[in-house]
């Protein structure tokens, strides 16, 4: 019996030492500094998944064309990654897989303007404010 007790704690217990752990990684910052390969095209590499992405604050340059490649962890929580920079000439709203999808964008002002995933399910928080946010820092 006593077994079969702690078998349920660790079953009651282990979604919520998740939850905590993605809630640490979340709030660390990942940077990531893109450089400009030989085709003129800034590349970076974006994984999200458990609440977070990875990197979450990256830096590009303005004016020059960005290829992202992202893609969500395995698992069955949908994400997605939403940039909405108008003023900046960007706006995606793009569904993740854990195959990489390649999006294409070109950030036109400086300035820092955040990347988040939009799921929203009903009674919980976001996703977003469960810490699946990142920014954009782009400079000339």
């Amino acid at each position: 019996m006593r077994i079969a007790t702690w078998l349920l704690l660790i079953a009651l217990l282990a979604p919520a030492v998740q939850a905590q752990q993605a809630q640490a990684q979340s709030k660390s910052e990942k940077v990531f500094r893109a450089t400009v390969n030989d085709k003129g095209v800034q590349l970076v590499e974006i994984a999200g998944g458990g609440y977070f992405f990875d990197p979450n604050r990256i830096i590009v340059r303005v004016n020059v064309p960005v290829e992202l490649k992202v893609r969500k962890e395995a698992g069955i929580v949908p994400h997605d990654i939403t940039i909405d920079a108008p003023d900046a000439g960007v706006q995606i709203k793009e569904s993740l897989g854990t195959d990489p999808k390649s999006i294409k964008l070109t950030f036109t002002k400086t300035g820092e303007y955040a990347f988040f995933c939009g799921k929203k399910p009903p009674f919980v928080k976001s996703h977003r404010e469960r810490g699946m946010e990142g920014t954009f820092q782009v400079v000339e």
